[in-house]
């Protein structure tokens, strides 16, 4: 393919939303196969704790083949190891990944239980609080999976460990992969274990590449998965240092890997994934959870969609503009709305408790809404639409 001597706005979203999996048809029945090429393409779904529809991380699968049975994503995550074929880390935020992902996320391992890496108030434990992994480490070794709650409740009266230290000690062991997560109570809280109970034995054995190497296929990954995108947008994917990706990038471009354009009103510079597909519409509906890659990093939506997004889930009530819990409405090639939900299982309903419009939305986007309502209330198992 020849090197594009630029590339319009529109045709960029199409490219943009190709590589992100819109624009196909949807299955008529989900299968683990399609929900694990889903996770394994945009190589990571974020995780949020906020339950007020759904949990964020079911939602990416949902906007892209439809209504799918859950629990195939909770036997991937968490369920049996040999049944496994994802596992959580620190990617662009906490995440779901693909499993042949580990190897690549090592370095950061690594430089997390150097004490280099992670929350700054948790690097202590990467020296002078060593012994106290190891006393947790010990434990989880001899009594099995542990959350922190287990260790408030079976501390001793007067002993070091509280609530507060426990999760501080865990949470850097996960960072450091001295730890990982073997399963989510229904509260959500992670349960830990160690990596050689829970990640598959193939897969602790592959090669660990050298941290220059991980981090160019990172990039790699990022632009498959965007399509096109500016060096900002690449590294924010994997959460890269600008140095990393710079290096990264200069080389898929020598690589041909990528390809650097010039997208109209753009004030960066773009690269273009060799492999990306430039369709000539896309068609379709999707309601996107606020961590859904297609949108999670605002300046990116913005430049693709004319599209202003932030979530308001903490600005006080009364100021907020669009609602608490904002999921974007995807129309073919557009942004075209917002939409405030909430599932109210009490009730058995799903409640659009706002929907805002965007100028010039298209004269059929409020029943092409009700259908991905619908389709979204019966996925969740709700009986009604309250819009």
């Amino acid at each position: 393919m020849g090197t594009p001597e630029g590339i319009s706005l529109k045709l960029a979203r199409r490219i943009a939303l190709a590589a992100q999996g819109f624009g196909a048809a949807r299955p008529t029945a989900v299968n683990a196969g399609h929900l694990r090429r889903t996770i394994e393409h945009l190589s990571l779904h974020q995780i949020d704790s906020v339950n007020v529809l759904v949990r964020a991380h079911y939602l990416p699968a949902f906007s892209r083949l439809g209504a799918y049975d859950r629990k195939l994503l909770d036997s991937a995550a968490w369920g049996r190891k040999s049944k496994r074929s994802i596992f959580e880390y620190w990617a662009h935020e906490a995440s779901l990944l693909p499993l042949e992902l580990h190897p690549l996320l090592r370095w950061r391992m690594a430089e997390a239980e150097a004490g280099e890496r992670g929350w700054k108030s948790l690097r202590a434990y990467a020296h002078d609080k060593r012994h106290e992994v190891a006393s947790v480490l010990e434990r989880i070794h001899k009594d099995g999976p542990m959350a922190a709650s287990d260790f408030e409740h079976g501390r001793n009266q007067g002993g070091w460990w509280g609530w507060g230290e426990s999760k501080r000690v865990l949470e850097w062991a996960f960072w450091s992969g001295l730890i990982t997560t073997a399963t989510r109570r229904t509260s959500f809280e992670r349960v830990y274990d160690l990596p050689e109970r829970v990640i598959p034995p193939a897969i602790l054995a592959l090669p660990t590449p050298e941290p220059a190497d991980a981090k160019r296929e990172l990039i790699e990954r990022s632009a498959r998965t965007l399509g096109i995108a500016t060096a900002t947008d690449l590294r924010d994917y994997f959460r890269l240092d600008p140095g990393s990706a710079r290096t990264g990038i200069s080389e898929l471009v020598e690589d041909g890997a990528l390809i650097p354009v010039t997208v109209e009103s753009w004030k960066q510079p773009a690269f273009l994934h060799r492999d990306a597909r430039m369709p000539r519409r896309i068609h379709g509906a999707a309601l996107l959870a606020p961590f859904d890659p297609l949108v999670w990093e605002r300046a990116r939506t913005e430049r693709l969609f004319k599209f202003r997004y932030r979530i308001e889930i903490y600005t006080p009530a009364d100021q907020r503009v669009h609602g608490y819990y904002v999921l974007p409405f995807l129309l073919d090639d557009r942004l075209v709305g917002r939409v405030d939900l909430k599932a109210d299982r009490q009730n058995s309903r799903l409640l659009a408790r706002q929907v805002t419009w965007e100028p010039g939305a298209p004269a059929d986007a409020p029943e092409r809404l009700a259908a991905e309502l619908r389709l979204m209330a019966d996925w969740l198992g709700l009986e009604s639409v309250d819009q």
